[in-house]
């Protein structure tokens, strides 16, 4: 290994690991995890970067792995190449003006929820009340505003937006280490660049790997 490599650090999210973009053609979702656990590990030996994930993060991902049925191996390597580190929560300093930010597009969000509820009971107000009778046709339609309506009011308050304690915890992470964040999810994506963080796409994460590994001689 070169001497004296600069460190770097990534805040990997789970969708790193449950995406199919990591995946190469007939390879398995054990697979794919697997080969890119050999990468972080590699990377980690060689170039001195470290992969780190919050203890909420980790959790989350262990669960959706044992969910999938996949070995041991896995659950053994990632113990091995991620560090597991709870973010600084009182020692990290939020700017003020990102906090303005969540509150604005939240205050936004539950407008546009709003509008999507009002749009369904119309719509349910259109549906012919004589149809209440025979039930089966009336419900089939109702059934259809609710999906509908579900559909909608997720992607009105939850699509591209930090929505779970998962989230925050990844990015105060992130920059508590001055780190890269990994992750496929838009939402994370568009605040780890309020925050002014460095963040590179989840599919795009293994051949990053092997891209600092064959530049440096370093085989993967």
């Amino acid at each position: 290994m070169p001497p004296e490599l600069p460190r770097q650090q990534f805040v990997l999210d789970t969708s790193l690991f449950i995406t199919e973009e990591i995946r190469e053609p007939e390879e398995s979702l054990e697979e794919a995890v697997l080969r890119l656990l050999d990468r972080i590990a590699t990377a980690r030996l060689e170039l001195n970067i470290s992969c780190h994930m919050p203890p909420s993060i980790h959790d989350e991902l262990v669960t959706m792995l044992r969910e999938r049925d996949v070995s041991e191996e896995v659950f053994e390597r990632l113990e091995t190449w991620v560090v597991r580190k709870s973010p600084d929560r009182y020692g990290v300093n939020i700017p003020a003006d990102i906090v303005y930010q969540f509150v604005d597009e939240m205050s936004d969000r539950v407008d546009r929820g709003l509008r999507v509820s009002e749009e369904a009971l119309r719509e349910v107000e259109q549906l012919d009340p004589d149809k209440l009778g025979s039930g089966e046709e009336y419900m089939t339609e109702a059934d259809r505003v609710l999906s509908n309506l579900r559909d909608k009011y997720r992607q009105a308050l939850r699509q591209g937006v930090l929505d779970s304690r998962e989230d925050f915890d990844l990015l105060v992470l992130a920059k508590e280490l001055d780190a890269g964040v990994v992750t496929e999810d838009r939402g994370i994506i568009a605040w780890a660049d309020r925050f002014g963080l460095r963040y590179v796409r989840g599919g795009q994460f293994p051949t990053l790997l092997e891209e600092y590994l064959r530049a440096t001689g370093v085989e993967g």
